[in-house]
C-alpha cells in the first residue's frame, strides 16, 4: 500500500467507525492522534486543512483531494504519521493487518526518504526494462 494511501484509509477507518459508535476507547485515542499528526503535518496550508475537514465529514468523497495534499506536504516521509495510521488500521481491522493489507512496501520507489531532517536531490531516468 502507498504511504499516503494508508493515512487516509487510516483516517477513513477510524471516521468511519467513530460514525457508527463501534469504535473502542483504543480506536477513538488512535483516531485522535492520527488527525493531530495529519493536521501538524498540514498546519499553514489551507487546501490541506479544508481537505482534512472536509475528509472528517465524507471520507469516500474526499479522500483523493486529501491524498493529494498530503503528498504535497511531503507525509510519505513521515515515519511517525506513518506507524500512527499503520496502529490506528490495526486497532480498526485486525485481521486485514494479519494479512499483511497495511504493509507500505517501497520496492521499485524512486525518491522515497524515510526518517527525519534527510536532505535529497532527485534525478530520474526511465527505470530499467525488464524485457530481456
Amino acid at each position: 500500500m502507498d504511504p499516503v494511501a494508508l493515512i487516509v484509509a487510516a483516517l477513513a477507518a477510524g471516521a468511519v467507525a467513530g460514525a457508527e459508535n463501534t469504535a473502542t476507547e483504543a480506536v477513538k485515542d488512535a483516531y485522535a492522534g492520527l488527525k493531530g499528526l495529519v493536521r501538524h503535518r498540514l498546519a499553514g496550508r489551507e487546501s490541506g486543512e479544508a481537505a482534512l475537514s472536509r475528509h472528517e465529514e465524507e471520507p469516500e468523497q474526499a479522500g483523493k483531494v486529501l491524498e493529494a495534499e498530503l503528498v504535497a506536504a511531503g507525509a510519505s516521509a513521515d515515519p511517525v504519521l506513518l506507524e500512527a495510521a499503520r496502529r490506528l488500521l490495526v486497532e480498526v481491522d485486525p485481521a486485514g493487518d494479519r494479512a499483511g493489507k497495511y504493509t507500505v512496501d517501497l520496492r521499485g520507489a524512486q525518491g522515497s526518504q524515510v526518517g527525519n531532517h534527510n536532505i535529497q536531490t532527485n534525478t530520474f531516468s526511465a527505470p530499467p526494462s525488464s524485457a530481456p
